[in-house]
């Protein structure tokens, strides 16, 4: 079975890195940018499963970004987990159109299981 890929969109290289040393332990391919006007054109070069978008990178609105890709019928389908380390934040996100919302910081365990989550409710479609 092929590896899923993830896009993380993220300007905390630390945050970036630890994520993709991580999700690559479960098996995942991961591919990490900190300029959220590149997911676009990265979703569809690499064919990503899914999206970990962070809520506020480099003074660009997570939200707006996640909206964007809704309306671009290549990645509309395109799953996106938002992350921010606003508590209030998951209403916005899917609001925005994201499938799921995890709070910063958060557990690996926590993680994983949102995106298996996710992509095992996108494989039904």
């Amino acid at each position: 079975m092929s590896k899923k890929k993830i896009l993380v969109v993220d300007d905390d290289s630390g945050i970036g890195e630890m994520l993709k040393t991580l999700l690559e332990f479960y098996e995942y391919e991961v591919t990490v940018t900190p300029q959220p006007e590149e997911t676009e054109k990265l979703i569809v070069e690499k064919d990503v499963d899914l999206v970990m978008l962070d809520m506020l990178i480099s003074g660009v609105n997570g939200t707006d970004v996640c909206a964007k890709l809704r309306k671009n019928p290549q990645t509309s389908e395109t799953p996106v987990l938002m992350m921010s380390a606003l508590h209030d934040a998951g209403k916005k996100c899917r609001e925005a159109g994201a499938n799921d919302f995890i709070a910063k910081p958060f557990e690996m365990e926590d993680l994983v299981a949102k995106i298996e989550e996710i992509l095992a409710k996108t494989e039904e479609h």
